[in-house]
Order: structure tokens, then C-alpha cells, then sequence
């Protein structure tokens, strides 16, 4: 499994039954720094998702994804196939509205993750993907040199560009690549016609909150 690297937003608003809604994006086209070289100079390496990556398990009706707290699917959040996870898909950017119920956000771990959520010490999120098999999928990622132009921030890194992965979890991270980066957590109870909106599966759409995911690089 892999754990994507990128830049996505996050908002959290509690409702009135006592379940709290989590609303989230992760854009494509995108690209991340996932290596600056280190100390030894070594080449520098980023990474973007091509447009509807992920489109084949957000699509497929029958294709599990769940949202979850640190990559550990023993503490998850909410299900696609369960209802509570709700994913749209564009050539901009994945979007998901979670909804985690009470019995869920009263655990232990999900007490742990909200509150962390709340006091912004948790603030990435983190795709869980594998590369398709090439019987399916010829080449589902490439690679290509950056280029030298250092005015423009570019040190002939390599440019790894995923075009096509099977997306198996979402996750709320702690360790954001990117510092400047902040996430709102909003307790006011959601309105009569946004639970409504909610209940008829329309999405709505975030704040523009910029918020980083977590990486590991694959060769």
C-alpha cells in the first residue's frame, strides 16, 4: 500500500444527533515535494495524481473505500458501501463528505482523532493506494525530469505522474509536509437544509482550506 502526497482541505461541523460531518478534498494535477535531495544531494522527488486517478474504485458501485484514522483500518471512520462516506469525482479534484456516526465518534479512537481534528494537531489527508496490475492498466504511472531552473524552483528533480491507482482508504494524518498549512474545525450545528442536502447525497463543497498529505516515494 501507498500513501499519497499531495495538497487537500478539510472541514468539520458538528450536528445535532451527535454525529460529526467531514467534508474534504484532494486535488489532482497537484505536485508535491516528496524529497528536497536530503543532505547527501540527492536527486529531489515530487509526485501529482493525473486527472480522476482514482476514478475506477470511487465509481465502481461494489468497490469498498473507507475513511480512516492513521492509515489503520482496526480505527475506521466511515464506509462507502455503508453510506456514511460519500465520494465525487472531477478532472479538479476528489471530494468527500463523511459522516461519523455517534457510535463511532464516541470510541476511544474516534474521540482521539476529532479532538485532534479540534485543537489542529491533525490536519493532512493521506490517500491509501496500490498501482494497478499491467493486465489492467499498461502503464498506470511515468517519470520525468523537472528540468534545471532554479528561479523557478526547479533542481531536475523527478517527476513521478500517477494516472491511474486503486484507491482503498482515505486517512486523517498528523504529520503535514507542509507547515504553513492549516485546517478549521467548525462545531456549529449544520441547518435544516444542509442535513437535507445531505440526506438527498448532494455534496457541499469546503472552504478553501489548503491542507497537505502524507507520502512514501515508490520506484
Amino acid at each position: 500500500m501507498e500513501f499519497a502526497h499531495g495538497i487537500g482541505a478539510l472541514e468539520i461541523r458538528r450536528r445535532r444527533d451527535g454525529s460529526r460531518r467531514l467534508r474534504g478534498r484532494f486535488p489532482y494535477n497537484s505536485r508535491a515535494v516528496l524529497s528536497d535531495g536530503g543532505r547527501k544531494g540527492g536527486r529531489p522527488q515530487k509526485e501529482e495524481f493525473a486527472s480522476r486517478a482514482f476514478a475506477y474504485r470511487v465509481e465502481a458501485p461494489d468497490k469498498e473505500i473507507h475513511l480512516l484514522a492513521g492509515h489503520d483500518f482496526n480505527r475506521p471512520l466511515a464506509s462507502k458501501l455503508n453510506g456514511t462516506l460519500i465520494l465525487s469525482d472531477s478532472d479538479e479534484a476528489l471530494t468527500f463528505e463523511a459522516t461519523i456516526v455517534p457510535e463511532i465518534a464516541e470510541t476511544s479512537y474516534g474521540r482521539d482523532v476529532l479532538a485532534q481534528v479540534d485543537s489542529g494537531l491533525a490536519y493532512g489527508i493521506s490517500p491509501g493506494f496500490r498501482l494497478p496490475p499491467p493486465r489492467a492498466v499498461a502503464k498506470p504511472e511515468t517519470f520525468a525530469d523537472e528540468g534545471y531552473d532554479p528561479a523557478r524552483g526547479m533542481h531536475n528533480a523527478l517527476i513521478r505522474t500517477i494516472g491511474a491507482a486503486l484507491l482503498y482508504e482515505l486517512s486523517i494524518v498528523t504529520r503535514p509536509a507542509y507547515k504553513e498549512t492549516t485546517v478549521s474545525a467548525d462545531d456549529s450545528e449544520s441547518t435544516d437544509e444542509e442535513q437535507e442536502q445531505h440526506r438527498s447525497g448532494q455534496i457541499i463543497q469546503p472552504s478553501p482550506i489548503i491542507v497537505p498529505v502524507l507520502a512514501r516515494w515508490r520506484l
